[in-house]
């Protein structure tokens, strides 16, 4: 299936005059529609350009990390590259982070910094980082342009490498000279990528790996989001009655409330090997990328079968190695599989009592103390959104909460950071989600206190824009997943407490209305006036991270009978 932008054919492909206004162009034949990030006098050519454009519009924000983390979540929502921008120096080190999310994510995204001239760069210079050097190890391909003809063969290889499975983050460097030279030019057209197929014979070896297993499992993950491919797996587990595990990040492939999910798997301190994975015969890996969740976590002493069907061959490691590898398209692998096993029923696996457990341990959804329980909270939230509306996680303790417990109905409506897992990805994510939505369904952002401040300052990026999106601070004055395992491990927690501003007034000085939740009750009402805003609302709540030891029960040993 191609993720390819429709090459445009309405766009003006005469001679530009700088390489600038040639690379905005490139822009625009790649389907740009917005380049997030803060200007520099190393990108005053490039930023000239933009403001010409028609198509695209550039998003100044308050910190290049936000800008990567927009590009990171408008790339994994459109399935299109999101771009960012930052100048030299300072500007290329803060979006760094961001950049690394997009790379060990797999989430398309073409970033671009400015440089100092050719000429400064064999000496000790004002700002002067090897950036492409440095940027290297947390992109696909990254190069400099250091000469104007290179501009079309540079943008069209960055956007092309950045899309195609498994997709990540690629960088382009511009010299500001290089970029106000004249240049003759034309973006070169994108073209539809090859859709690789599977053989028949690597196809019947799997049918047969299936057929002889007694309790095979589905593994799925971000592959199968990326690859808008959950329609050909829920058709593939109904057809073969197959139950599903999802990754964090492949949440909603599967409907929460069908009978063939189970739960969403990721958790270090779960037994998972005494449950159900460690039980299985047969785990059948769909679109799951290694770095999602270890399968040293899953598969200890790795000895059990494994299917891989992925769209390109997976990482080496000596805890996943497959019997089978189908390496292709997903949307067309499943159904051939399926196809192949139609008169071949697969002996059930039943778990109904796993399932139920899990619901009875981590399901308190009408606890009204204070400070209020995490689940509480996500049950309100889920009462208050539709099943297409879109929730952004940040990094800390209520990732796991949201992971684990919020039922997702349809993919890429729950975006984790989980790769990289880099705190302050909410609230710049949920911008992204916000511009991507256009209004058609509602944005809302949870985070701790601890990662919304790493990022709080580009409200004022989301007020400006005037975008209808909710942030959720769960506030606890601490580094709430570090304690979980500090008390865990030492008894005891050091270095994770810290004084939070006044997070209402914060938001409040930002131009954002704000409000904090006294009592548990009050929630549902705040929530559905919040989500009803026209602009973006944040509403502090006290959260009670006592209950993040729930997270570590083994759910098997509460499902007797289960085997």
């Amino acid at each position: 299936m191609s993720r390819a932008t429709p090459p445009r054919a309405d766009l003006d492909f005469s001679t530009a005059q700088t390489a600038a206004q040639l690379f905005v162009r490139c822009l625009e034949s790649e389907g740009v529609e917005y380049v997030f990030g803060i200007p520099g006098e190393e990108t005053l050519d490039v930023n000239e350009a933009l403001e010409d454009s028609e198509q695209i519009d550039f998003v100044p924000v308050r910190h290049e990390a936000g800008a990567a983390f927009m590009a990171d979540a408008w790339g994994r929502l459109t399935g299109r590259p999101g771009v960012c921008l930052a100048t030299l120096g300072p500007g290329a080190t803060n979006m760094a982070t961001g950049i690394g999310d997009a790379y060990l994510d797999h989430a398309p995204m073409v970033a671009l910094t400015g440089q100092i001239g050719l000429e400064g760069m064999h000496k000790e210079t004002h700002q002067f980082l090897d950036v492409v050097r440095m940027l290297r190890p947390v992109t696909k391909w990254n190069t400099r342009i250091h000469d104007p003809r290179i501009v079309a063969e540079a943008v069209r290889k960055a956007f092309a490498i950045a899309a195609t499975e498994k997709p990540g983050a690629t960088h382009l460097e511009l010299p500001a000279a290089v970029m106000a030279r004249p240049v003759d030019g034309r973006p070169l057209r994108p073209t539809p990528s090859a859709v690789m197929e599977p053989d028949d014979e690597a196809l019947e070896r799997a049918a047969e790996l299936l057929q002889s297993a007694r309790r095979a499992v589905v593994l799925a993950g971000n592959g199968v989001v990326r690859q808008r491919a959950a329609g050909a797996l829920r058709d593939f587990c109904r057809d073969t009655g197959l139950h599903v595990i999802t990754t964090f990040m492949g949440k909603g492939v599967v409907d929460a409330d069908d009978e063939h999910f189970l739960f969403t798997a990721g958790l270090r301190a779960q037994n998972y090997p005494q449950g159900i994975l460690g039980r299985a015969d047969l785990v059948v890996c769909v679109g799951y990328d290694l770095v999602e969740w270890a399968p040293e976590a899953w598969n200890p002493h790795g000895d059990i079968p494994i299917l891989c069907i992925d769209t390109a061959p997976p990482e080496i490691d000596a805890h996943f190695v497959p019997d089978v590898e189908l390496i292709g398209d997903l949307g067309h692998t499943l159904p051939r599989l399926g196809d192949l096993l139609a008169d071949r029923p697969l002996p059930p696996f039943e778990v109904p009592h796993y399932r139920r457990a899990f619901d009875v341990v981590i399901h308190t959804g009408d606890d009204d103390d204070m400070p209020v329980k995490p689940q509480r909270i996500l049950h309100d939230l889920r009462d208050a959104l539709g099943a297409d509306d879109v929730v952004v996680s940040d990094v800390g303790a209520h990732k796991l909460w949201v992971a684990r417990l919020w039922d997702a109905y349809e993919p890429n409506t729950v975006l984790i950071s989980n790769g990289f897992a880099a705190m302050g990805f909410g609230v710049p994510a949920a911008i992204a989600a916000a511009l991507v939505a256009k209004g058609s369904r509602r944005t809302v952002a949870v985070c701790g206190d601890a990662g919304f401040l790493m990022s709080a300052v580009e409200l004022e990026t989301a007020h400006r824009l005037g975008l209808p999106l909710v942030v959720l601070v769960w506030t606890d004055g601490a580094l709430g997943l570090i304690e979980m395992h500090q008390l865990r491990r030492f008894g005891r927690v050091m270095g994770t407490r810290f004084d939070s501003p006044d997070i209402v007034g914060l938001a409040r000085s930002l131009g954002v209305d704000g409000v904090r939740i006294g009592r548990a009750g009050d929630l549902p009402e705040v929530l559905a006036r919040a989500l009803r805003a026209s602009g973006p609302v944040v509403v502090e709540i006290p959260v009670d991270y006592r209950e993040n030891e729930k997270l570590g029960i083994d759910l098997w040993q509460l499902a007797p009978g289960t085997m």
